[in-house]
């Protein structure tokens, strides 16, 4: 993997490409981003600002994708792509959950395992707000990416280590706060 790195470092088309991945995952490709971005990371620390960037505008590229094919074809390939994902009964759930809660539904899947696609999909079939769906996953990803450049600031090369040991972690506990603003705003 290192010479990789070392290569992708070295070429012209870094930025590009991270961001193409970035998107792709976001789409389709279930391994993620975070194998290949925090070691970059670590690489190329005086460019952090900019990766985190180039791979959030990545995922919103993405993820204005999935809405779209939610909107638009769902009925063609959504079906199809979530039977592939493995996530009919999640995919259902969250169109109920994205009615009632809308913000939060995206921002609390933008930051926890659950698969991104859901959302987008969903999202457009729902025909949620292109503009809320759009904040809630600027919000959450760029906690995301943003958030895993300070662990490379902070941590260097460990910072792969704990991320993989303790992603799991935190996407619970920023779900449980989002919930906890959630029940606040309707019980307050």
């Amino acid at each position: 993997m290192e010479l990789w790195l070392e290569r992708l470092r070295r070429s012209n088309h870094a930025l590009v490409l991270l961001f193409f991945l970035s998107m792709l995952e976001a789409i389709i490709i279930p391994i993620p981003l975070e194998l290949i971005l925090i070691p970059y990371m670590v690489l190329e620390r005086e460019r952090i600002w900019l990766l985190a960037s180039v791979a959030l505008a990545g995922c919103i590229a993405g993820a204005l994708i999935g809405y779209g094919v939610g909107q638009l074809v769902f009925d063609s390939v959504g079906h199809w792509f979530i039977a592939q994902l493995g996530a009919g009964d999640e995919f259902e759930a969250f169109k109920q959950t994205l009615q009632d809660d809308g913000f939060w539904a995206v921002f609390m899947v933008g930051v926890t395992p659950v698969p991104f696609q859901v959302a987008m999909l969903a999202a457009g079939v729902t025909g949620y707000s292109l503009l809320m769906f759009i904040c809630a996953s600027l919000l959450s990803r760029g906690l995301r990416y943003y958030g895993l450049a300070v662990l490379v600031l902070l941590f260097g090369e460990r910072a792969s280590a704990l991320w993989q040991n303790h992603a799991g972690k935190l996407g619970v506990s920023i779900l449980a706060l989002a919930l906890l603003v959630v029940g606040w705003q309707y019980f307050a």
